[in-house]
Formats: structure tokens, C-alpha cells, sequence
């Protein structure tokens, strides 16, 4: 009769574990995964614009060893126009514009 009193309190007890892991796993494991996508994705968003202006200044830099000031404006601010002009021309258009055009 002692044995069937501790196997009832250990089979209850690794219910609760069970129940407690499942919860776990479908809400806490999912949202930590997020949560590092998100933190990682805005590090590397930080990492990428700083060296996107720091790759400008140097260029800018270095086309003022050649050229005059003016001239390393006007060839950074094509580089600009032309970029722009590109990711405008790879924009999807949705069906309101569609329709208009």
C-alpha cells in the first residue's frame, strides 16, 4: 500500500513537468527567437549604415585628390542619382498605381 501513494505523486509531478515544458516550448522558446532576430537585425542594420557612411566619406575623400571639390560632389551626387533611379525602377507597384498608369 506505501508504493502506490509515492508512484501517484511522482506520475502528478512529471504531469505538471510535462504541461510546464509544453508551455514553455510553445511560448517562450518562440519569443526568444524573435526577440534575438530582432536585436541581431538591428545590429546589423547599425553595422551596415555606419559603413555605408563611412564608405561615402572616403570616397568622397579620395575624389578630392584628383578632382577638384566640386567635381567629387557632382560625381557622388550622380553615384546617389543613379542608385536611387535603380531601387525606384525595382519597386513593386501595387494595383492602385497599376490602374492609374
Amino acid at each position: 500500500m506505501t508504493d502506490a501513494r509515492p508512484d501517484w505523486t511522482d506520475r502528478a509531478a512529471d504531469v505538471v513537468e510535462q504541461a510546464v515544458v509544453l508551455v514553455r516550448d510553445r511560448t517562450v522558446l518562440p519569443a526568444q527567437r524573435a526577440a534575438k532576430a530582432v536585436v541581431y537585425g538591428l545590429l546589423a542594420a547599425f553595422f551596415a549604415t555606419t559603413a555605408a557612411v563611412l564608405l561615402g566619406i572616403l570616397l568622397f575623400r579620395v575624389l578630392t585628390i584628383p578632382l577638384p571639390v566640386w567635381a567629387a560632389w557632382m560625381v557622388l551626387g550622380g553615384i546617389f542619382v543613379v542608385a536611387g533611379v535603380f531601387c525606384w525602377s525595382r519597386r513593386a507597384i501595387r494595383e492602385e498605381e497599376a490602374l492609374r498608369v
